[in-house]
């Protein structure tokens, strides 16, 4: 299974970058997907999540207003339209998949550990 980031780069503050994460192998619609982040010296944070048909999408608090999850389960692509970048967005961007064609909770879309495949990362820059 391959989950496969892409679409970053170096942005200016205010501006805006779409991410998009492409998957094989994997039985898409099943899959909670998600987005998290990396930036140097930091511990991975959540950024924002999608459950498997759509329904509901769950953000950090730090980039609700700011960022949009989406999916096309069809085209199994999970894309993160990121607009007003701030500078504290700079990180490296991985997306995941949870195994889980159900509901969750905000929680557990949070929980890092629940994820079963991570992509390889795609670096955000933001200029001051």
């Amino acid at each position: 299974v391959q989950l496969q980031a892409s679409g970053g780069g170096l942005v200016q503050a205010g501006g805006s970058l779409g991410l998009s994460c492409a998957s094989s192998r994997l039985t898409f619609s099943n899959y909670v997907m998600g987005w998290f982040r990396q930036a140097p010296g930091k511990e991975r944070e959540f950024v924002a999540a999608i459950t498997w048909n759509g329904a509901s999408t769950y953000y950090a608090d730090s980039v609700k207003g700011r960022f949009t999850i989406s999916r096309d389960n069809a085209k199994k692509l999970v894309y993160l339209q990121m607009n007003s970048l701030k500078p504290e967005d700079t990180a490296i961007y991985y997306c995941a998949a949870d195994f889980y064609p159900g509901q969750i909770t905000v929680f557990q879309a949070m929980d890092g550990s629940r994820y079963d495949y991570w992509g390889q990362g795609s670096q955000v820059t933001v200029s001051s």
